[in-house]
């Protein structure tokens, strides 16, 4: 997981915008290099250093200090690049259980002032203050306490945006970094986010904004003199034109949505060396599917989508989806749909031993959750299927009770002795 923003900036937008907070009652907090200054605040020691999030070489930054970023270093850079531009930083592992409680503490203080919030990372959440204000009379209040007591409190500083809606608070909540606090009033948001450049829409990615430099359009203000049937021409998608469209015009209808469910498990993991050793791969899967079948069964849901996820030793990575006939929890289902996956990302025959190029990084997650106590299976008609001769994967439209049932026998065992201590052959 890498917390550390890279969206663009503009210093030309982090000025005065006015002080009419009349209908602004979206903020959007942003902790500032949280999981470096999550570790500062344990080791005060490090105070004014350079301190990276992420050891060994083949892992990536996941966070840095804004001390390490003057020296170029930048989320999902790999760490041995890190290195090389910064050898005198401070190099720390990733602790997430430690950064998940401080987070959990410090939306638990922000929730004594609303209940209306909209947590979509760690670092990061939405609040709708409307119903607040009956108390604080002033956005801007809330936000100036919710900045002093999460510093006060933990030790560790975020960025306040406040607008109307959550895309002038994210915009300007980025520009506020760092410690900083950015109000924009809503007859001005047109004009605010025409000063900054496209990339700077949530969702504008690299190949897009080619796309959009190629009809000679870099800018917000640039993408505004665009019609939606123009936009709709550039990218394909009416609704994604849609969306540009009513960004360029300061405008966004989503609404924050408190406790939104969770829309997908996954589980990784980064090889000691890069490989095109098939079986090395489907290994890494199984385990994997293992992983993302207990979190589901844990937390009492089923997935109907299953996705591979590969990182190539580039640093490019590819992705590859099925969404089957019937929800599942095990590996048993898991697994054979992940591993033909795998064939299909990088159109393997079935007899090929050895990838076509070499693997740095593989994963699964399964998405399309629903709660397993109201959503109906089909009663099971098989005991599970050979992965080297079933055609199809596991979509059968039945779940195989038999091996759904060891499976969760298996999970109390691992409870007791770990993780690692026994698994399900598959296949």
């Amino acid at each position: 997981m890498v917390c550390m923003s890279t969206s663009p900036r503009s210093q030309a937008v982090k000025r005065d915008w006015g002080h009419d907070e009349t209908g602004c009652t979206v903020l959007h907090i942003d902790m500032d290099a949280f999981y470096a200054s999550c570790e500062i605040a344990r080791h005060p020691e490090l105070k004014g250093k350079p301190v990276i999030i992420g050891t060994g070489n083949r892992a990536v930054v996941s966070a840095a200090s804004y001390e390490a970023r003057a020296y170029g270093i930048n989320s999902a850079m790999p760490v041995a690049s890190a290195r090389r531009k910064c050898p005198q930083g401070i190099y720390l592992p990733v602790d997430m259980a430690y950064y998940r409680s401080i987070s959990r503490h410090i939306f638990d203080l922000i929730a004594t002032v609303t209940d209306q919030i909209e947590q979509v990372s760690v670092d990061e959440a939405y609040v709708d203050v409307s119903a607040a204000l009956l108390r604080w009379h002033r956005p801007t209040a809330i936000a100036a306490w919710i900045r002093q007591h999460v510093s006060e409190t933990f030790n560790v500083t975020c960025s306040v945006g406040i607008a109307a809606n959550k895309l002038i608070a994210k915009l300007a909540s980025t520009n506020a970094k760092p410690d900083g606090m950015l109000l924009v009033p809503l007859a001005r948001h047109a004009e605010f986010i025409r000063m900054l450049p496209l990339r700077s829409i949530p969702g504008v990615g690299p190949a897009s904004a080619e796309r959009f430099r190629r009809w000679g359009v870099e800018t917000v203000a640039q993408l505004a003199t665009l019609s939606e049937n123009e936009i709709t021409q550039i990218t394909g998608s009416k609704v994604h034109a849609h969306g540009l469209w009513l960004a360029a015009q300061g405008k966004d209808d989503r609404r924050v949505t408190p406790h939104t469910p969770e829309k997908s498990i996954g589980n990784e993991r980064t090889f000691m060396t890069d490989t095109t050793d098939l079986q090395e791969v489907s290994n890494l899967l199984r385990r994997s599917s293992e992983d993302v079948a207990a979190t589901l069964r844990a937390r009492g849901l089923l997935a109907r989508t299953i996705t591979t996820k590969l990182r190539y030793e580039d640093l490019s990575y590819g992705t590859k989806a099925l969404t089957l006939s019937a929800p599942v929890d095990s590996a048993a289902s898991i697994f054979p749909t992940a591993r033909k996956l795998l064939f299909a990302l990088l159109h393997m025959e079935k007899t090929d031993t050895e990838l076509p190029r070499p693997v740095r990084l593989a994963g699964v997650s399964a998405s399309g959750l629903s709660p397993a106590q109201s959503t109906a299976l089909q009663p099971a008609l098989d005991l599970g299927f050979d992965v080297e001769t079933a055609e199809d994967g596991p979509d059968l439209g039945v779940e195989p009770q038999k091996l759904r049932t060891a499976e969760k026998t298996l999970d109390s065992i691992r409870t007791r002795y770990g993780k690692g201590s026994v698994h399900l052959g598959v296949g």
